[in-house]
């Protein structure tokens, strides 16, 4: 039990799954989870323990941006074991090829500064995925032939954004997208020796301003899940 985990020794699994939203955490756990049971919900943080093709497997929220994220992956990791780490969420489309509901399974993660910056000071440190998990993605999602895109997002440290000028530098420079936690989740993987990828679902355009309802949010985003899973245990 930790000051943000409630959780109590041997709850949670070594794979986790980090969803930024507790309650697509807990959509998450009860459809793709064999017996999931609520391991927290320490200030309305969810998290589910359960299995996946008899494996056991943790879906964990992360909440909003990089600083909430790290509380818990440094959490996870130090204090509970977590080994394998994938975020699955959404994220903005920066590239015209790129089409909602297209999977994004991010290799590399650009920032501007992260909590990590303090570590580094004038290191420009380039955070990116575990090769055999982003391999595992890339297959997985061939397979069962879900639109994708592999290669570098930016993690965004404000959601309000008023810098056209860096989203057009980020498209120019081959950017996918956006979102709002993937560097931070690589930068502390590298740090503690663990396996981390981020799997994403386009919701919204940022070139053409066209934005999935909340209410297909959820059904767009299994075959990211599923292709996170096949990732972790492929």
């Amino acid at each position: 039990m930790t000051v943000h985990i409630g959780a109590n020794p041997g709850d949670i699994a070594e794979t986790v799954l980090l969803p930024g939203d507790p309650y697509r955490a807990k959509w998450a756990a009860e459809n793709f989870l064999t017996s999931p049971r609520l391991v927290n919900e320490v200030r309305g943080m969810l998290g589910f323990t359960g299995t996946w093709k008899g494996n056991p497997v943790t879906i964990h929220g992360s909440g909003m941006g990089m600083p909430s994220l790290s509380i818990y992956v440094n959490e996870l990791i130090r204090d509970f074991g977590a080994r394998t780490l994938i975020r699955i969420g959404s994220t903005g489309a920066m590239q015209e090829r790129v089409k909602l509901r297209d999977v994004i399974i991010a290799m590399t993660a650009s920032t501007i500064s992260t909590p990590s910056s303090g570590i580094f000071r004038e290191l420009q440190f380039a955070p990116c995925a575990d090769w055999s998990l982003l391999k595992a993605a890339a297959s997985s999602a061939e397979s069962r032939s879900v639109p994708h895109h592999v290669g570098g997002i930016y993690s965004s440290d404000v959601f309000y954004d008023e810098r056209p000028d860096l989203n057009e530098l980020m498209t120019r420079h081959g950017i996918l997208a956006v979102e709002m936690e993937t560097a931070e989740l690589y930068n502390l993987a590298a740090r503690h020796g663990r396996r981390a990828l981020s799997v994403l679902t386009v919701s919204d355009h940022l070139l053409t301003g066209e934005s999935l309802p909340s209410s297909e949010r959820e059904k767009s985003f299994g075959d990211m899940i599923e292709i996170a899973l096949d990732a972790a245990f492929g």
